[in-house]
């Protein structure tokens, strides 16, 4: 049976990021993201991560480059970009808008004006996907950090999100936190989602890692299989090689089984 290339979700040619003071924060940025795939952007804190997959996300504009979201300009794809494409804040408070965590999920399908019984089907589903359904009634702040990301990621499926964007998803968690995230992620990839993770926690994580991208001060460094990318590295890009505790790239993960 012949094999399908997978489809380019997105295509950066180009993109560079300057701020006011001629602060260059991204610079000429060339990468290829695919549909389904789980890739682990890895760097140093200020080296950019965050704010690539802001411009990718629809938030901010690239002082230069081009993008293109399935073929098309990003900036022809407004509406399906937001329906698309979800991010998951670092600080998971700053995304929490309902007062208890049913209506934290409904209020994506509600602002899409979406028939009643979709939003009760999306609603069902996601509590029932992020194992949320015993806390439905729960007030948002009653929850730990990772029941929040939980929330977020549960928040970003009711609205019909295939791509889901974890922005340092480890920050501030503790063991059982970080065990919450990981099986979102390894969920979401054998759901068929698209993932993309921005971390410096490389042994948390990388063993779900399609590919593998450096980035520092604001340029791709290097990408590729875990394994030969974490061969190259080099000491001032910042990223630390995780194997020195394990036996492999496919090792490296605190998610048991």
């Amino acid at each position: 049976m012949e094999e399908t290339s997978p489809k380019t979700l997105f295509s950066v040619r180009g993109v560079s990021k300057q701020f006011s003071g001629g602060i260059q924060a991204l610079c000429g940025i060339d990468l290829d993201m695919f549909e389904g795939e789980c890739v682990v952007v890895a760097g140093a804190n200020g080296s950019g991560k965050t704010l690539l997959m802001h411009i990718l996300a629809g938030l901010v504009e690239p002082s230069a480059g081009e993008i293109f979201f399935r073929g098309k300009p990003i900036g022809e794809c407004g509406r399906e970009l937001r329906h698309s494409v979800g991010l998951v804040f670092q600080d998971s408070d700053a995304q929490i808008l309902g007062e208890t965590v049913e209506e934290d999920i409904r209020f994506g399908p509600e602002n899409l004006k979406l028939p009643q019984p979709e939003i009760e089907r999306r609603l069902e589903a996601s509590l029932a996907a992020l194992e949320l359904a015993p806390k439905r009634d729960f007030t948002c702040r009653r929850l730990s950090g990772g029941e929040k990301r939980r929330l977020a990621v549960a928040g970003i499926l009711a609205m019909g999100c295939n791509t889901v964007i974890f922005d340092e998803p480890f920050a501030n968690l503790d063991w059982p936190g970080v065990v919450q995230v990981l099986t979102i992620i390894r969920n979401l990839k054998s759901d068929g989602k698209t993932v993309i993770v921005l971390t410096h926690e490389l042994e948390k994580v990388l063993a779900f890692a399609n590919r593998l991208v450096i980035l520092a001060a604001g340029k791709i460094r290097d990408q590729g299989e875990a394994e030969a990318v974490l061969d190259r590295l080099a000491p001032q890009w910042g990223v630390r090689d995780p194997r020195g505790v394990y036996t492999s790239a496919k090792d490296c993960t605190w998610l048991a089984g």
